[in-house]
């Protein structure tokens, strides 16, 4: 006897079928109908006597019910599903799970029970010779038919519900209905086709989303005691759900349970315990902040995103598991907008706002060497052979460096900053892009100095991304004037001008089979152009942020983007969609204030929030007050003299004036013919001014009552991170990011003093009470530098010695600086996250107090003098006793994992637990609590 496959109805028999049963539809509506029963004969037939009876007639109207599955087509699936084996019913609600084509090796990675390769091929086998399976476009994989597929969801969900009714698990220990590892918009179709209908139906047995709960924690402490292999997928599903109907996980019992594939990224988790817990390929939010650059070596094998606080963190990327990270260089001390993987993928290259390069081996973690522009650097980027490295930053230079050595080769002048350096593919040319809008295209000969044959003018606004065509004949250029420009690199021609993004283009890659661009914008869309055809391909929706930077896989067909919202996204090109996204969550406080009477603190930050802290009184304890108005980095916040205004200034064009007492913003300063960044905010000693340093600008000044502003400080060519206002409000100084102090006559903005000595950005500035002394803090070559300066004379403090040398003890950069009460006592702070008291006619550090984890951000003494505030870039503040140095409180808002008990966690690597105690987990040890 043999067994023949029957296929379904060929196309004009299924449309004479349908017109037997008076059945009518568009050609296209009778190919959905067809397509979703497979031209199985029997269920077009049972569907077309449904249609003639109950729809007119009328396929469209049927269609738009959305349900296939009814009457007689149910009972025929269940017969057809009861003489089914066990392991059949397996693998077809493992298809219904997993809602894509998928092969036999990815089948038996998610069985509970190992079982033989050639058992689950059988079982394949015999399903797609019921017709109940098809074969999907990728070799080698299979998938649900529509109609079964919709079937077996709705007995899934049906059967789920009813072991979570009885308290007696069997499916749900087999099956994992969320899958953590699936691709980004797969997993969001399992939680709205599977999770959110079995939530709906458990709620409506149950009455309410308490007794849901109640009876989900039953179960928990049901299969606690089980052995991790015995538990299976239940304590992921009852997890999953209790997530969805809660929507989050504080406070819950996990210890003890086995999670398997669970999303965690995203959820809170205060006050949960995981204590014993054995996590196998679960998913948790990362410690990262927003990614301003990110790369792909040449093999894939390495991805790499650097952040804003100066992070480079590199993951080991496999096609099925994901991402795994591999190392984490705390690289710089400022943020880092560009790193690069050298040809070979042995070595890292990194540029900072710090203005150092650094290059790395990815293998061991080992610096190889360090080199300095005079400014903050832009872009790197390796030569094709990798042999050279090339670099552009702020202090309008092109640099060459030997990969090898680090000796700087040559130094190429630009009229303006350079946002952008690139190679052509044979490494004969080298692009530079700037402030100016313009390009200069360099012949470049290892044995000769560089030379500029070539300058390419089209732009209206700075050129910050620049990318040639694989083969080196088009040079592709982006610009904040928010258009795509493609040149002729022989003739230097303008070929194409390409228009879409309706705001400043940030980021831009080439694929390497050079058929697609991409670029991406402060609008919050990448968008893919198709080269050949000169259009659009798509618009990649998802970012909710700036996409700073992009890169393609080596096989052009994922592409993987960093945004300003935190996230690190990979899309696939084809059909546009993200497949797989890492969420990361780190706040930095970079500013703070004392109110004049001493009763509370406000801070600001990356988050975008404005937090008022009650330090004395009833308020103690209590969660902050959050003012909320600012969209992008809150950089600078102060109170008014008087204490009845608070101002703070962000990255988002706006100083905003708040009342403190209603939480009200009464008013928003903005230039907004001259759009900028805002950094540090400096209220008047009289309160009716207010100074804000700014990006290429100089510094803004507001008279807040008359609603009037003015420019000062043009003639600064570079980034004014801080300002202070002199005792009398007579004079206002400014610290750059060329290392130099500016100070201006406050009534007409004339220029008084340049105080030059920093040999690196100045990052904070001070006024003693008395207006004597000036004090300023920032990064050198050698490490951190404070200075104090005769505000008359401009001389560095005469007791220092005659090398007028700095006060040094921090590495990397003092980034925050106070004056103590009275005239010897100096306080600072460092990116080595330590506080030191400085006896100023000495020199003598007198204390040192290891404070946060990252740099410290900002330090301000209390009005009375007894205690200091500090803040950084742990999202903490810290308060201390100004003359003992004895730590009294910590102030912060919960992280995603905040007291989290992962104590005795399985599963984990050593670098995954140290990201859950940079969140906030604790561990307990030898007695005591650790985070």
């Amino acid at each position: 006897m043999r067994a023949l496959r029957l296929t379904g109805l060929e196309a004009a028999a299924c449309e004479y079928l349908l017109t037997e049963h008076e059945v009518m539809g568009s050609p296209d509506e009778c190919a959905r109908l067809v397509q979703a029963y497979s031209g199985n004969p029997l269920a077009l037939n049972i569907v077309a006597e449904t249609i003639a009876d109950l729809f007119g007639g009328q396929i469209d109207q049927f269609l738009s019910g959305g349900t296939h599955i009814f009457g007689s087509i149910a009972e025929l699936l269940d017969e057809h599903f009861a003489r089914l084996s066990s392991l059949e019913q397996t693998v077809l609600f493992w298809l219904a799970i997993m809602r894509e084509p998928v092969t036999v090796e990815e089948l038996l990675a998610v069985l509970v029970a190992p079982l033989p390769r050639v058992q689950v091929l059988e079982a394949v086998d015999g399903l797609r010779r019921r017709s109940l399976i098809e074969r999907g476009q990728r070799a080698g994989s299979f998938t649900l038919q529509s109609v079964v597929l919709e079937y077996v969801t709705s007995r899934l969900v049906t059967m789920a519900s009813q072991e979570i009714e009885q308290g007696r698990l069997s499916l749900l220990l087999q099956h994992g209905i969320s899958q953590a590892q699936a691709k980004d918009y797969v997993r969001e179709t399992q939680e709205r086709l599977l999770l959110a209908p079995l939530q709906a139906r458990l709620q409506h047995v149950y009455q309410g989303r308490a007794d849901v709960e109640k009876q989900l924690c039953v179960l928990l402490d049901q299969v606690r005691p089980w052995a991790s292999s015995a538990q299976g997928y239940g304590p992921a599903n009852l997890v999953a759900l209790l997530r969805l109907l809660r929507g989050d996980l504080r406070g819950l019992d996990l210890s003890q349970l086995s999670l398997r594939r669970v999303y965690l990224q995203g959820v809170q988790m205060q006050d949960a315990t995981l204590s014993g817990a054995l996590m196998r390929e679960c998913v948790f939010t990362e410690a990262f902040d927003a990614s301003w650059t990110v790369a792909i070596s040449r093999n894939g094998q390495y991805w790499a995103a650097g952040s804003k606080r100066g992070e480079v963190r590199v993951w080991e990327w496999e096609k099925e598991a994901g991402q795994t990270l591999h190392r984490i260089w705390q690289a710089h001390t400022d943020i880092v907008p560009t790193i690069a993987f050298s040809p070979d993928g042995c070595t890292l290259a990194s540029g900072s706002y710090d203005g150092s390069i650094k290059l790395w081996e990815v293998a061991s973690g080992a610096l190889l060497w360090t080199g300095w522009h005079t400014d903050s650097i832009y872009s790197v980027a390796f030569a094709p052979d990798g042999s050279l490295l090339a670099s552009g930053g702020n202090d309008a230079t092109v640099r060459l460096w030997d990969r090898q050595s680090g000796t700087q080769l040559q130094t190429l002048s630009h009229p303006d900053p350079v946002f952008e350096v690139t190679w052509s593919p044979d490494g004969h040319l080298l692009a530079s892009g700037g402030l100016a809008g313009q390009i200069r295209v360099w012949e470049i000969e290892k044995t000769q100095l560089a030379t500029c044959i070539q300058t390419l003018a089209g732009h209206t606004n700075w050129v910050v991304r620049l990318a040639f065509a694989p083969d080196g004949s088009i040079l592709a250029s982006g610009s904040h004037d928010g258009t795509v420009k493609l040149w002729d690199v022989a003739s230097g021609r303008l070929l194409q001008t390409l228009a879409g993004h309706t705001d400043r283009v940030l980021s831009m890659a080439w694929s390497p089979d050079g058929r697609t661009l991409a670029s991406g914008s402060r609008d919050q869309t990448i968008w893919l152009w198709d080269i050949e055809q000169g259009s659009t391909r798509a618009a990649l929706q998802g970012h909710t942020a700036e996409v700073y930077n992009l890169a393609f896989t080596p096989d052009s067909r994922s592409l993987f983007s960093g945004s300003d919202d935190g996230t690190l996204r990979l899309w696939d090109v084809e059909s546009g969609q993200c497949v797989r996204f890492m969420q990361g969550y780190a706040v930095s406080l970079l500013d703070l204030d004392w109110r004049p009477d001493g009763t509370q603190v406000v801070s600001g930050g990356t988050d975008t929030l404005v937090t008022l802290w009650d330090v004395t009184g009833r308020g103690v304890g209590k969660p902050p007050r959050v003012l909320r108005g600012h969209r992008w980095i809150v950089h600078g916040v102060g109170w008014s003299p008087d204490g009845s205004r608070l101002a703070s200034s962000g990255w988002d064009n706006a100083i905003r004036l708040w009342d403190p007492a209603t939480g009200t913003c009464v008013q928003v300063l903005s230039d907004s013919d001259d759009p900028t960044y805002f950094f540090g905010v400096a209220w008047s000693p009289d309160g009716e001014r207010l100074a804000s340093g700014t990006y290429m600008h100089g510094v803004l000044v507001w008279e807040v009552t008359a609603h009037r502003h003015r420019w000062v400080g043009r003639e600064a060519p570079t980034l004014i991170r801080c300002v202070a206002w002199s005792p009398e409000g007579m004079r206002l100084v400014g610290g750059s990011d060329d290392g130099q102090l500016y100070v201006w006559d406050a009534s007409d903005g004339t220029l008084q003093q340049q105080l030059a000595g920093h040999h690196g950005g100045v990052t904070r500035v001070a006024w003693h009470p008395d207006g004597m002394w000036l004090a300023s803090g920032g990064g050198g070559r050698e490490g951190g530098e404070l200075f104090v300066w005769e505000a008359q004379s401009g001389q560095r403090h005469p007791a220092w010695g005659a090398g007028n040398r700095a006060l040094t003890g921090h590495p990397g950069v003092v980034s925050a600086v106070a004056w103590g009460p009275g005239e010897e006592l100096l306080l600072s702070g460092g990116s080595d996250g330590v506080l030191r008291w400085w006896d100023v006619p000495s020199g003598q550090c007198v204390r040192m107090q290891e404070a946060h984890q990252g740099m410290v951000q900002a330090l301000k003494l209390s009005p009375d003098g007894s205690r200091l505030a500090s803040c950084g870039d742990d999202g903490a503040i810290m308060l201390w006793d100004l003359h003992s140095g004895e730590h009294l409180r910590t102030l912060r808002r919960d992280r995603p994992y905040e007291r989290l008990n992962i104590t005795g966690i399985r599963g984990l690597t050593e670098a995954q637990k140290a990201t859950l105690r940079a969140l906030g987990a604790v561990e307990e040890r030898e007695g005591l609590l650790k985070g």
